[in-house]
């Protein structure tokens, strides 16, 4: 059956954009003119009435999906009693999220955490928190990584120039590469180990060696699952090769699991795929159901710092505490299987797709954290980023909400509730639209 498309934007649409741009920064990356009016679940309405499934989830955020019952719930009980306290006092929800952090954090040792509003302010704390443990001031960081874009953040963020250019972000991190089997940069001797081993590799013989020396280094920030940079799932030699990097020269290892985290790889945190505990965890996106907040979750032997040495004003906000605690609940109970079970769903549906079309190059990745990489060749694997622009906007015309990442993949990121008969629905809308794209690219 094929897929009709919609007429978008609609008349009640066009007029919210034509407000939009007269008020709203332009610097904000819009993807096409979607202009939300409510959903449930997996699917969505705009303010026409057209119903769309989201393959996007707001960049991975709602990971209960739009409006779950007992999330609104929690919200509005809350709501009820109090809105807001500042940091300088207590409430109950702020040391239950607290607690229930410290337990489920990827790492023995207990945890203390300090609670932010984004994901950007999470990686803020930790490098504020890395810097002022380790009494050191330099950094590794990896190209493609994106972990935000306040200065600091920033100063690690390597996925597109964009988001660089014109900023002058914090001096003092370095970058390495990520390893990206699909497209290394490094010459490596298989004989004596993969990809993975070859980047931890360079991090020691090079950078360690000619610009960086490790005793000057407080911590590496990773992303356990590049987003921004492609989706790009890394070896698995790579991330316990990086631990025992990090214990050799007493550098502190902090993983990014902001867009990875909280169920999306059917795992609470993606960086357990690789059996390796870090010191340090930034989360926020799918932790709180689109409510803002962000965590940044250390060693409670790291957290040393004294009162007045870093806080702030919104974190910890009941609202989104309650949400949170709602949140990770509902992972628990159900969707981080769910994740994991219509993951494996998703990626073996998507390889068939790719057996049957020129331009997909590699579909990878973990649960329901998709990539699907488009190149011109599959031998040459020359990247295609104009098919991939083509398939965002033929799968929006035809009721498929997706987004793109790296310099030419799509990433697949529905929230965690979606059942398999959604999957399937939104993937014929995507084969369609990748058909549509082929052709007028020349490459069927």
């Amino acid at each position: 059956m094929t897929s009709k498309k919609l007429n978008l934007p609609g008349p009640k649409a066009r007029a919210i954009l034509e407000r939009d741009a007269a008020t709203i920064s332009p610097s904000y990356p819009r993807e096409y003119p979607f202009v939300m009016d409510h959903g449930h679940s997996a699917e969505v309405w705009d303010v026409d009435g057209n119903r769309f499934l989201d393959f996007a989830a707001g960049i991975a955020v709602c990971s209960t999906g739009h409006s779950h019952p007992a999330v609104v719930k929690a919200i509005q009980e809350q709501a009820e009693k109090f809105i807001h306290i500042s940091s300088d006092f207590y409430h109950e929800k702020w040391v239950q999220l607290g607690e229930k952090l410290d337990q489920i954090a990827p790492f023995k040792e207990d945890a203390q955490c300090f609670m932010a509003n984004s994901g950007s302010e999470a990686v803020e704390a930790a490098i504020k928190l890395a810097r002022y443990h380790s009494g050191r001031h330099r950094f590794i960081g990896f190209h493609g990584a994106f972990h935000g874009r306040t200065m600091g953040a920033l100063a690690f963020t390597a996925s597109k120039a964009v988001q660089r250019r014109g900023f002058h972000p914090m001096p003092g991190v370095t970058h390495a590469p990520f390893p990206n089997p699909y497209r290394p940069r490094l010459a490596f001797d298989p004989t004596q180990g993969d990809y993975g081993d070859a980047c931890v590799d360079y991090i020691e013989n090079v950078i360690f060696t000619y610009e960086c020396p490790p005793e000057d280094v407080a911590a590496v920030l990773v992303e356990p699952i590049q987003g921004e940079g492609g989706y790009v799932v890394p070896p698995d030699s790579f991330f316990p090769r990086l631990r025992k990097l990090c214990d050799k020269y007493g550098i502190l290892l902090i993983v990014d699991e902001v867009q990875a985290g909280m169920g999306r790889t059917g795992k609470m945190f993606a960086i357990q795929h690789w059996h390796t505990e870090p010191d340090i965890v930034c989360m926020a996106k799918g932790i709180a159901s689109g409510m803002p907040l962000g965590a940044m979750v250390a060693r409670k032997s790291l957290m040393v710092w004294p009162p007045g040495a870093h806080g702030n004003t919104y974190g910890g906000n009941p609202l989104s505490c309650a949400a949170a605690l709602a949140t990770i609940r509902l992972l628990e109970e159900g969707l981080i299987a769910n994740a994991a079970q219509t993951g494996q769903h998703t990626l073996d549906a998507l390889e068939e797709i790719a057996a049957r079309h020129p331009s997909i190059g590699q579909v990878r990745g973990k649960g329901l954290m998709i990539g699907v990489e488009f190149v011109t060749n599959k031998q040459t694997k020359e990247r295609a980023p104009h098919v991939r622009e083509k398939v965002i906007h033929h799968a929006f015309e035809r009721g498929l909400l997706v987004l793109g990442c790296g310099r030419n993949t799509v990433r697949v990121t529905p929230p965690l509730t979606i059942s398999p008969a959604e999957i399937d629905e939104g993937l014929a809308i995507f084969e369609e639209a990748l058909t549509e794209a082929e052709q007028e690219a020349q490459l069927a």
